[in-house]
This record gives structure tokens, sequence and C-alpha cells, in this order.
């Protein structure tokens, strides 16, 4: 009786949770699928007909000079922008856990730019930081910090540095938000310990806040990897992979190939690399991952 009793409960469980499973695995199922496919095709979005080529988008694609520097800026803008925002999403957590009055406003203001749509967030910088009349070139050269309106969007000098900025801005909020949450978890007698067995405040962020919280930060820097290693609205919204290339990515190189030259076939082929390149990258973060789960058990 309890056997049957535990295989209903387990049958209940599952057909809660199906649905919602069904619904993921569709959602996913068919994009991933579909792109596979069209890869090994000579798809194209004018014509209704197409066929096999086997790796022939591939081998296009590997021997594609703008492939390999698209590659090489998102490697960069992933690179720079998980830096900058665990960075400073870091330091903004370990401030405000030591803020007791008044945390809640603090809170509050530096979550702001995720409270508006990407969209917003983009052409509002463009207006800012247009090379004629944006507020804030035009205010350098008032202040006399600059001769000439400084070209933040279209220098090839200065655009790419200005994205990355852009998206740590972005981006920092949602890593201090979560740090800081796990920062609270952390039992504030081991600190108390600490300090009576003469550690100091390095000693303790090194043997008790960081083995507590690592798991999560650990956790946010895989998700923000796939997050800004995919992005794509920031970037076309704001520069559209110029000056040139200079801020051309990967998605944008797909997004060109496949809607500028209707290219599906080969475009589904770079949405594939893309996603192999992503799993190498995220199998080795959770090596990292399973391996600090182990000392912690």
């Amino acid at each position: 009786m309890p056997v049957k009793r535990k295989t209903i409960s387990s049958l209940t469980s599952w057909l809660f949770v199906l649905p919602a499973l069904l619904v993921v695995v569709l959602l996913m199922l068919y994009p991933v699928t579909s792109s596979i496919f069209y890869s090994f095709t000579n798809k194209n979005l004018i014509k209704a007909d197409f066929r096999m080529i086997g790796l022939d988008n591939y081998k296009a694609i590997l021997t594609d000079n703008t492939f390999w520097t698209a590659f090489l800026t998102n490697l960069k803008w992933t690179a720079a922008s998980l830096l900058g925002q665990l960075l400073i999403g870091f330091s903004a957590a370990l401030a405000l856990n030591r803020i007791k009055k008044g945390s809640g406003i603090y809170r509050t203001l530096l979550i702001i730019p995720w409270a508006f749509p990407s969209i917003v967030l983009a052409f509002s910088w463009k207006w800012i930081l247009n090379g004629v009349s944006g507020f804030l070139p035009n205010l350098l050269v008032k202040l006399g910090i600059c001769d000439t309106t400084p070209q933040f969007l279209s220098s090839a000098a200065l655009a790419f540095p200005t994205l990355v900025f852009l998206n740590i801005w972005f981006g920092a909020p949602l890593m201090m938000v979560n740090i800081l949450s796990a920062l609270q978890t952390v039992p504030q007698d081991q600190y108390e310990s600490a300090r009576m067995d003469g550690a100091s405040p390095l000693q303790s962020f090194v043997h008790i806040t960081f083995p507590h919280i690592r798991m999560v930060v650990g956790l946010l820097v895989v998700l923000r990897t796939i997050w800004v290693f995919n992005s794509f609205d920031i970037i076309y919204l704001i520069t559209g992979g110029g000056p040139g290339s200079i801020t051309k990515t990967v998605p944008i190189y797909a997004y060109d190939t496949g809607w500028g030259m209707r290219m599906l076939g080969k475009s589904s082929a770079v949405t594939v690399l893309l996603l192999l390149s992503l799993l190498f990258i995220c199998s080795m973060y959770f090596k990292l991952l399973n391996r600090w789960e182990k000392e912690n058990a």
C-alpha cells in the first residue's frame, strides 16, 4: 500500500510538471533542430526550393575572415563586459551589505537600468552620445574637456569601449542584487569568531565570505556569459555593428547573413557554431562549479 501511494504521488508530481516541461521542450526543440537541419542546406529566403549541400556552409564560414573577426570581437565583448559587471556588481553588493539605513533606496536606484526595456535604453544612450547634438559630447566641449565633440558611437577607437561601458552599466545591477542576496545568507557568527581570532577583513572575505557565495557567483557568471555572448539588441540598436565592422559580433554576423543576404542556410550554420562555442565555454564553467560543490560537501 505505501509503495502504491508513493507511485501515485510520483505520477501526480510529473503531471503537474509535464505541461511546463512540454512547453520548454517544444520551444527549444523546433528552433534548434530546424537550425541544424537548414545549416546543411542552401536554403534562401527568396527561393522556395532548397537542397542538401553537406558541410559547405560550415566550410564557407570557417574560411571567412569576417566571421573570425566577429568571433574575436565576440570574445572581447563577453570578457570585458562580464569582468566589468562582476567587479562593479560585487563591489556594490559588498557596500550595500554594510549599509543599515536607507539600503532599500540605494538598491532601488541602482536597479533602475533593469526597469526599462533594452530598446528604450539603447535609443536613450544613442541620443545622449550622439556626436552632433548629443548631450554628453556637447557638455564635454562646453566644459573645456574636449576641443571637438567626441564621436562615441562612430569613432573606431571609441565605439567598442563605449558599448562595453553601456553593457556593464546595464548588467551590473543584476550581479549586485543576486550577490547581495547571497551575502545576507552568510552566518554572522563566523565573522565574529574570525575577529576574535585576529583575522583581517581580507582573510575573512577569502575564508568565510567567498566560500559561502561562490556557487551563486559561479552560476551568475554562467548565465551572464550566455546572455552577453548572444547579445544582439544593444549593439545592433546603437551601432548596428559599425563603424565598419568594429562592433560586429557573431549574432550580428548571423543576422546580416540570414536577413541581409537572405542566406538562411549559412546563417543557421553560424548559429550552430555559436551554440557549440557556448556549450564548450559553459562545460568549462561547470567543471569548476562541480569541483566547488564537492569541496563544499
